[in-house]
């Protein structure tokens, strides 16, 4: 039986994909909406079941994982589809359980997202989620210093991150001239020339999106 039915989770992603800019959320017609919502309920299913015994993520209440982590990642993906090309590279650094680059990757599945994360059983448990939703998503099981020093990306992510200064020193090196740093997190880390846009019902909760 599913954690929660496609009804529920849509009902409580619909503030964050009505966030997003309204040209972007014009293009999320019903069948792509649909098609997010089942991904959502099975990446949903797996989560709850792997977090019973390894611990991805402090949040434990499926509502709330919708909410704090699917809906983050995807108010972050639609304003950075209102940024990038339709075959954009992406990478998520430190990215847990999958936050925000798998949301972000269902939402966009012609786009080329890498998601770092160093702790193999995160590590492992992402490669599950890929395997069962058939994603061509990149893990990359290490630090993301260790990634080819040529590599660059359009957009480069990070939210929850330990250490959010260093993070974004090394996040911002692999972002391609031209590309993007999107940043969840509290209001600390807007600066002048930034983009930011408060996250739907988090409190002092922002996406910060920068130009390198």
């Amino acid at each position: 039986m599913a954690t929660l039915d496609d009804k529920q989770i849509l009902r409580l992603l619909q503030p964050y994909l009505e966030g997003g800019p309204a040209a972007v959320a014009a293009r999320l017609t019903p069948e792509r909406q649909q098609a997010l919502v089942e991904s959502l309920g099975v990446y949903l299913d797996l989560l709850v079941r792997w977090n019973e015994r390894t611990n991805l993520t402090a949040i434990r209440q499926p509502e709330q994982i919708v909410q704090r982590h699917f809906g983050e990642s995807l108010f972050a993906g639609l304003h950075l589809a209102d940024c990038l090309s339709a075959d954009a590279t992406l990478l998520d650094v430190g990215s847990g359980a999958g936050f925000p680059g798998l949301p972000i990757q269902l939402l966009e599945s012609s786009w080329r997202v890498t998601l770092a994360e160093s702790q193999n059983k995160k590590a492992s448990f992402l490669r599950e989620v890929v395997r069962t939703l058939g994603l061509t998503t990149e893990v990359h099981a290490a630090r993301v210093e260790t990634l080819a020093v040529d590599r660059r990306f359009a957009a480069v992510t990070l939210r929850a991150v330990d250490n959010m200064e260093l993070a974004m020193r090394l996040a911002a090196e692999r972002v391609e001239p031209g590309g993007w740093l999107a940043v969840l997190g509290g209001e600390e880390l807007r600066a002048e020339g930034d983009q930011s846009f408060a996250v739907p019902g988090a409190e002092k909760s922002w996406l910060v999106l920068r130009r390198l």
